[in-house]
């Protein structure tokens, strides 16, 4: 492929090149003229509105709702409570998979935490139903909340993430501390975080019969239809779900969570379509989170700088009903090759809702203390961070000793650092200082991410007028992903992408699988491709074995699709159109099924990750101690690039999202009442523009024919797992001032 630069519009190249190219996004101008339609937007005839009543409790039980009251107020319907519900076809607290967790809709008066659903309120009007709300006026029979990575007694959990080992462990850790020429022993806490998408979870739902149209926003649309049709009783293709927007998801759109499924109950209590949307202080709790962490890491170099030895233990915590526990310790699996490595969790329950899975688990928590101790490591050692990075990087996965592409690791910190003029810095803290008099800082973190895949089916249909299409019930949380498969899509048709119909965002469609895990376009692109190339299979058997075709008996030479046109592998001036083969068979289309899954075989054999460097700058006021990121720059080996503007983009915000990391994302809980204090967007600190400095991304070029057949890996998370630790060691070159408690606060700083 020609270099591209990215600022620009790109050229109109022919088809069998739109993998690669900077197309802006299909979906674009409908985003732009408020014309796409997201889960809210939906008004069936005779709709009515939801709102919620949530605890502010964290511990205890309802003990009395002022339904009357509710009920009396103009333009209520009706409210359903534990006591006046549809009931369920199963008890949702009974686990039927891996994907399944417990949620609270209302089958006890039980409060497990603050912000739970308590009841439902369904009126005419959104005001009237957020007033209905409002005069329930619930009193409660109040127990001490647990709160904290201290609540209680700390267990050791049967997995984390998902399935993931609680502990792992190479070479003797003990022994290799003892010989350490050099060591450190340090504990790094991190708080929970909340999904703050800019949509909001909602859902329409309208009941015909035993028949069920959704509206939700979902990353996972056969995941949530399998999990409504259990809880329902119904059968799967009595089932539609609508998703073909989401204004954002972060993981917590990946799984069926409660609200919408009262928002189901709601519109099959009342007889009507319903519309319930979460406020935004609503989201925290019911919809996942990403759980606090302490971590303590110990880690021993000999006299030359190298490592002895890592020990990376995690605490997290659950809810006191289900479990799901951060995998914060996993990030030290991937990276430094320590001849003994022992990772570990434990956990305590504490009395909230379930965290789960937030852009990043388990590599965002945990690379942000592994980086910030590799950094104080080096720095101990007398070492520049970059130098102990290369002296000390894997070759091969160091807990199960599998290859990986560690040269593309390197190739991320050598042109990474030559970008930023890593060169300049200097060893010691507090040497640089701008015209302001501002301290100046530079730091560095490594970034990695499983190159996951799952599975998933796609539709793939060539036409007689030479058009094509491409089914895949796919997810486009923004991310551009509605771009990128539909550039796959046409090339593996071997079409213009303007004659490629591309589908997607629908539960009636062939089974995508679910976008998280950075694995979205792995996965519907492998299935794209695999249905790409049994259609145009198909049409080349018309052709082949037709004696009036001019690619008859090229079956042992084969055909390359291009251009929309077949033509012989051994002779391009031979070839005839689409149109003409299907026309000559008699046919108006052809159409073929491919499926997309991970190769066994590879994954044995191999470790597949994603890897990158962050580089990062600081300002830090030397009175007031306020850091401001002035720079970053992005190294990023991450596979096979489909579209480099959206890649772009994607690693942006992961960059974005580790400086907020480092520096402003905190859910403060009050000790007391276990309530978040600050579950609203003006005290939930995320960057705004002016928080965000200038940002360079450098893609760096990698083949990596083992992840699948694409070699594609995912970019959506690995920008978060860098970026955090470069920006807190940035913080410490800076100042001196080696803080281990996030998000950085100024108080630290003037110690």
């Amino acid at each position: 492929m020609p270099e591209l630069n990215l600022t620009s519009a790109p050229a109109h190249l022919r088809h069998g090149s739109n993998i690669g190219q900077p197309l802006t996004r299909r979906d674009g101008v409908l985003k732009a003229k408020g014309q796409a339609t997201y889960a809210a937007d939906n008004h069936p005839p005779g709709m009515l509105f939801a709102v919620m009543a949530v605890a502010s409790i964290s511990r205890g039980r309802v003990t009395s709702l002022d339904v009357t009251a509710a009920k009396r107020h103009p333009g209520v319907i009706d409210v359903m409570t534990s006591n006046h519900k549809p009931e369920l076809a199963i008890d949702p607290e009974i686990k039927t998979n891996p994907f399944v967790f417990r949620m609270e809709v209302l089958q006890s008066n039980e409060v497990r935490y603050a912000n739970q659903p308590i009841a439902v309120v369904i009126a005419e009007t959104l005001e009237a139903a957020t007033e209905g709300a409002a005069l329930l006026a619930p009193r409660y029979e109040t127990l001490p909340a647990l709160v904290g990575l201290d609540a209680g007694e700390s267990f050791v959990p049967p997995v984390v993430g998902v399935g993931n080992p609680t502990e792992n462990h190479r070479g003797d850790v003990e022994a290799g501390l003892a010989a350490a020429d050099k060591r450190i022993d340090a504990v790094y806490e991190t708080p929970p975080q909340y999904h703050n998408a800019m949509e909001p979870h909602a859902i329409v739902a309208a009941w015909d019969g035993d028949s069920l149209q959704i509206d939700m926003p979902t990353q996972g649309l056969m995941l949530s239809l399998a999990r409504v049709a259990e809880l329902f009783g119904i059968a799967h293709d009595k089932i539609h779900i609508r998703s073909p927007f989401l204004g954002g998801g972060f993981g917590s759109k990946g799984l069926m969570a409660g609200p919408p499924v009262l928002g189901i109950m709601a519109a099959k209590l009342v007889g009507k379509p319903v519309k319930l949307v979460l406020r935004r202080e609503q989201m925290y709790g019911p919809v996942g989170h990403r759980a606090p962490t302490r971590q303590r890491l110990r880690i021993g170099t000999d006299s030359e700088g190298r490592l002895t030895a890592l020990d990376h233990h995690a605490r997290t915590v659950s809810s006191t009903f289900d479990d799901f526990y951060e995998p914060a310790a996993d990030a030290s699996h991937t990276l430094y090759a320590a001849p003994a490595i022992r990772t570990s969790h434990d956990a305590v329950r504490v009395n909230t809702g379930t965290p789960l899975f937030m852009r990043a688990p388990g590599e965002a928590t945990g690379s942000i203390a592994l980086e910030s101790a590799i950094d104080e490591m080096a720095w101990a050692c007398g070492i520049d961070p970059l130098a102990f990075r290369l002296k000390n990087y894997a070759e091969v996965e160091p807990i199960t000793g599998k290859p990986f592409s560690s040269k593309a690791l390197r190739a991320c910190y050598e042109q990474g650092a030559a970008r930023f003029g890593w060169a300049k810095r200097p060893l010691q803290p507090r040497q640089m200082r701008d015209d302001a008099g501002l301290l100046v800082g530079w730091g560095m973190g490594t970034a990695t991410f499983p190159a996951l895949m799952f599975q998933a089916e796609a539709r793939a249909v060539l036409r007689r007028d030479g058009s094509g299409a491409m089914e895949i019930g796919a997810h486009d949380m923004g991310q551009g992903a509605w771009t990128a498969l539909a550039q796959i899509a046409a090339d593996e048709l071997g079409l213009d992408i303007d004659h490629v119909d591309f589908k997607a965002g629908s539960s009636d469609l062939p089974d995508a699988g679910i976008a998280g895990g950075s694995a979205h376009t792995a996965t519907a692109g492998a299935a794209i491709h695999s249905a790409g190339a049994a259609v145009i299979a198909k049409l080349a058997d018309f052709a082949t074995s037709d004696e009036r075709s001019p690619l008859f008996g090229a079956g042992n030479a084969g055909v390359i699709a291009r251009d929309g046109r077949l033509i012989r592998r051994d002779d391009e001036s031979r070839g005839e159109s689409y149109a003409e083969i299907l026309a000559r068979a008699g046919v108006a289309e052809v159409e073929a099924r491919g499926t997309g899954a991970p190769n066994p075989a590879a994954m044995e054999e191999y470790a597949m990750h994603a890897h990158g460097a962050v580089f990062a700058e600081v300002k830090v006021d030397p009175e007031l101690g306020q850091v401001r990121v002035t720079r970053m720059v992005g190294a990023f080996a991450a596979g096979r690039i489909v579209n480099p503007r959206m890649v772009q983009s994607q690693l942006f915000g992961g960059m974005i999202w580790g400086l907020s990391f480092a520096l402003h994302e905190e859910a403060i809980t009050d000790r007391r009442t276990g309530r978040i204090m600050n579950a609203n967007l003006g005290e939930y600190h995320i960057p705004v523009n002016a928080d965000v400095p200038p940002l360079d991304v450098i893609t760096v070029e990698e083949h990596d024919p083992h992840v699948n057949a694409l070699g594609i890996k995912g970019v959506g998370e690995i920008g978060i797992t860098g970026s955090a630790g470069a920006v807190a060691n940035a913080v410490w070159h800076a100042t001196g001032v080696r803080v281990r408690r996030f998000p950085i606060r100024i108080e630290e700083l003037l110690k």
